[in-house]
């Protein structure tokens, strides 16, 4: 099944639109791969590579990918399991500053996207579809824990797109 509109935020609807299917399951464990080989695909010159000054490198934009991965994940568990906190926002360009990952290998971290996305993926099907249509409190926001899984894939889905379309044209099939 599709996020119903009135269980997230409009402004996911840029993630959301690029996720197809209904089937979070079968939508993550049919990306990843495509994903992990699109990473590959890019050798650890290109990952140094910024299209204008100020803007992130490759190597920035998947350890943003990365760690707003974990966290939208840890949002999904925390409303899934019924948390009554509202969860925190997240400053994104503090966490790039802070997660230096210039300084990092190119495969350090596509090896570090695996793992985690192996991690997630065993996570979005941990989560009993009667729990989808819980809703819980981000910042200034609701969500329910459906949105919150499909923005996990269209987020990233998102980045991939940035950088073909900003960095350079790089073409993976897309199986």
């Amino acid at each position: 099944m599709r996020p119903d509109p009135a269980t997230y935020p409009a402004y996911f609807n840029n993630y959301l639109k690029l996720v197809s299917g209904n089937d979070i399951v079968k939508i993550i464990e049919e990306q990843s791969p495509k994903s992990i080989k699109f990473y590959h695909s890019l050798t650890e010159e290109q990952s140094t590579y910024r299209y204008a000054d100020g803007k992130w490198s490759i190597k920035e934009i998947l350890q943003h990918v990365m760690d707003a991965e974990r966290i939208f994940t840890y949002r999904a568990l925390a409303i899934a399991r019924g948390e009554k906190n509202t969860l925190p926002s997240f400053d994104e360009v503090q966490y790039a500053k802070m997660g230096e990952a210039d300084k990092r290998s190119w495969k350090s971290l596509v090896d570090e996207f695996a793992a985690l996305r192996a991690s997630t993926t065993a996570f979005v099907k941990s989560i009993a579809e009667k729990d989808y249509d819980r809703i819980g409190q981000v910042s200034e926001y609701k969500i329910g824990v459906l949105p919150m899984l499909f923005v996990i894939v269209g987020h990233e889905m998102h980045h991939i797109n940035i950088i073909r379309e900003r960095y350079f044209d790089v073409v993976v099939e897309q199986g």
